[in-house]
């Protein structure tokens, strides 16, 4: 009985080894290399030479790296706060059963199962400021993505916009959870829609909302596609972020310290904000 036992954990560990394999590759190893690195001078074609804290110290003092800090935050605060109310009102909407809410839950997904790059190269024909639809429909000349003080704003638009639907399922998710019971108490006891939604729905949604929170903070402050497709970090910087900033000094500058540098800097930056989000969350339930 022993010996079938040990025989079935081994059975177990041989299926369980090809993805352990491929995690300690690469991710582990990776994680190891990258911070490694991040101490080092190198351009991928002249020797490493180790340079200690050098790359950190550069960044945080580049003159450059506030403005992107403050662009990654502004970015991240701004798609988080949208993206976590506006899917919460059209969940509350849809879980009334209204008729066609199927239809609009498929409608609201479609964004987010659409590739990044292809969501991006659209709304670029659409805010374009020569054939654009956007000028045309409000009878504008704006040059929405060429504008220093435009471009974030419709960014974050398309961001928000993108990520509604899946924030949508995870509400939808999250009313399943909600006993029926407790609406007909209040209802009995004369309480409106505003009070049932306000003392009911969103205290009992609060393990949702506190997800929903940390993934879309998270997926903010990791944004690159759309801004390397739509704005490439400009005008002036105006839209460069923390990621973008990664990409280029590893693939425009070939500094692969710094850049190394820079991603546990956002690293240890997401840490922070999940930790307080963390104790945000136990001190409300």
């Amino acid at each position: 009985m022993v010996n079938n036992d040990c025989k079935n954990k081994n059975v177990g560990l041989y299926f369980v080894l090809p993805a352990v394999i491929g995690t300690f590759i690469f991710i582990v190893i990776p994680i190891f290399c990258s911070f490694t690195l991040s101490f080092v001078d190198w351009d991928l074609l002249n020797n490493i030479e180790f340079v200690g804290f050098k790359n950190y110290k550069s960044i945080l003092t580049e003159s450059i790296f506030l403005q992107i800090f403050i662009n990654t935050v502004v970015y991240a605060l701004s798609v988080t706060i949208f993206a976590v109310i506006i899917p919460l009102i059209l969940a509350s909407i849809l879980n009334n059963k209204l008729r066609l809410s199927e239809l609009f839950k498929t409608v609201y997904f479609i964004p987010f199962i659409t590739p990044a790059v292809v969501v991006a190269i659209v709304w670029n024909w659409i805010f374009d400021p020569n054939i654009g639809g956007i000028n045309s429909l409000f009878h504008t000349h704006l040059n929405w993505l060429f504008d220093t003080k435009l471009a974030m704003p419709v960014l974050i638009f398309v961001s928000v916009w993108k990520l509604i639907g899946y924030n949508v399922v995870l509400y939808l998710t999250g009313f399943t959870s909600i006993n029926s019971e407790i609406y007909d108490a209040s209802k009995i006891d004369g309480a409106n829609d505003i009070n049932t939604f306000f003392n009911i729905t969103l205290p009992l949604l609060k393990p949702t909302t506190y997800f929903v929170t940390l993934v879309t903070a998270i997926s903010s402050f990791q944004v690159f596609d759309l801004i390397y497709v739509m704005t490439e970090g400009g005008p002036k910087d105006s839209t460069n972020v923390i990621v973008y900033s990664i990409y280029k000094y590893a693939f425009e500058y070939f500094d692969i310290g710094k850049s190394c540098a820079l991603a546990y800097i956002l690293f240890f930056v997401i840490l922070i904000l999940a930790i307080i989000q963390k104790r945000i969350g136990e001190q409300n339930t």
